[in-house]
């Protein structure tokens, strides 16, 4: 059922049922005029209970002289009071859309870059680039690089071994140097070379 007022201001309070909006909320932005749909009314209060979350109306009816002067479709749907234009700030779009064509809405229009989507409950149909999906999953995190010598147990093993196997671990961890940190790998040269300089003295 439609009513139809010449202002927001002379609707009787006595009508109005529903709790999360306003006449004013409701009416033509440009005129004040507002015409009411009960059943697309019944929808919107029925979202905001199932949100519950505020919406953040930005257009509601518009009259035809408005909705010229906003550069609105010829056919809009705001002009028979069954849509509304709604601020996604407090929402996820992907949610919303959801519970709104639970609640009985089945016409979307997206606009992602001004930050609103439209509903109304004309004929099922859709337009505009819908909201991209959120990510759900983040990357898995590659193992970290030891950066210090105190960090990297490889490199304290071949520090540690001593004269005796330090040859040995030498020999074991320098074809995989390329799996340390920076920091660990100069570390593990600079005792390999060690190494070697003290085997050539020994030797001389």
């Amino acid at each position: 059922m439609k009513r139809e007022f010449t202002s927001y201001k002379t609707v009787p309070i006595s009508i109005w049922t529903w709790p999360s909006f306003s006449p004013r909320e409701m009416a033509c932005k440009g005129t004040g005029k507002l015409i009411i749909d009960t059943d697309a009314m019944d929808d919107l209060q029925s979202l905001r209970d199932m949100l519950g979350k505020p919406l953040i109306i930005t257009s509601a009816y518009r009259s035809p002289e408005h909705n010229r002067a906003v550069g609105g479709a010829k056919a809009s749907k705001h002009m028979e009071a069954i849509a509304f234009d709604v601020r996604m700030d407090n929402h996820d779009p992907h949610k919303f859309e959801q519970a709104a064509r639970a609640a009985g809405f089945t016409g979307f229009g997206y606009y992602p870059k001004s930050g609103f989507m439209h509903i109304d409950t004309g004929p099922a149909r859709s337009w505009g680039k819908p909201w991209p999906k959120t990510q759900t999953e983040w990357p898995i995190e590659p193992p970290r690089q030891p950066e210090t010598l105190t960090e990297d147990k490889d490199a304290q093993a071949a520090a540690g071994a001593g004269v005796a196997g330090a040859l040995a671990v030498a020999a074991d961890y320098l074809p995989i140097l390329g799996g340390l940190g920076d920091t660990a790998q100069l570390v593990a040269v600079v005792v390999a070379a060690l190494f070697i300089g003290y085997i050539l003295w020994k030797r001389a």
